[in-house]
């Protein structure tokens, strides 16, 4: 079967009701925390080390949360933290992915995005198999998104297209598209893993 975006868009709906509380709650808090450290960076530059440092336990939390929720399971707002628990691991992960992509960027943008695209399902694969190591566990996205770049980047256009009517609403609709990308993007991740065609 192939991926139908409206389809996955509607599972990750479902998947939300009942739990669009505790996902916009731990969608907020994470984007205040970076906000916190966006802003404290500016007066103390050292301060933006903390980003990168946190940035990949973050993610693999995050990750985790949304895979939960998108497979019906019980998620808890203590879920989004267990990439600490994993802290070296996706420190790296991280750390690899963005030399990558900015590696790529460097050369031109449109191999920037498509290195983006490529290791987007980082996070959820080392969510599923945290003793993957950090460079297998890229290869294993890039691998898994080989032939569904396009599809992903259609997906990722009609969430550019929902970011800018949530600017009509004062930015307050961010509160439910966050939550909801992720969710779709777990959902994306294992319409991959269950062996798309």
């Amino acid at each position: 079967m192939k991926i139908i975006l409206s389809q996955l868009m509607k599972s990750s709906k479902q998947s939300l009701e009942g739990k669009w509380g505790l996902a916009i709650g731990t969608f907020v808090l994470y984007m205040f925390f970076s906000a916190c450290i966006q802003g404290a960076s500016k007066e103390i530059p050292a301060i933006a080390f903390l980003s990168l440092l946190f940035g990949g336990p973050i993610s693999l939390g995050l990750s985790n949360f949304t895979l939960r929720i998108s497979r019906n399971e019980e998620a808890r707002f203590e879920h989004s933290l267990s990439g600490f628990y994993n802290f070296s691991n996706a420190l790296i992960t991280y750390v690899l992915m963005l030399l990558i992509i900015i590696g790529w960027t460097l050369l031109l943008i449109i191999p920037g995005i498509i290195a983006a695209i490529a290791y987007s399902m980082t996070f959820y694969i080392l969510a599923d198999d945290p003793d993957l190591a950090p460079m297998d566990a890229l290869k294993k996205s890039k691998e898994m998104m080989d032939g569904h770049k396009w599809t992903y980047f259609f997906l990722v256009l009609r969430f550019v297209g929902l970011a800018i009517l949530c600017i009509l609403t004062l930015g307050i609709a961010f509160l439910w598209l966050a939550p909801y990308i992720q969710v779709t993007n777990a959902k994306f991740y294992d319409t991959l893993k269950n062996g798309v065609q």
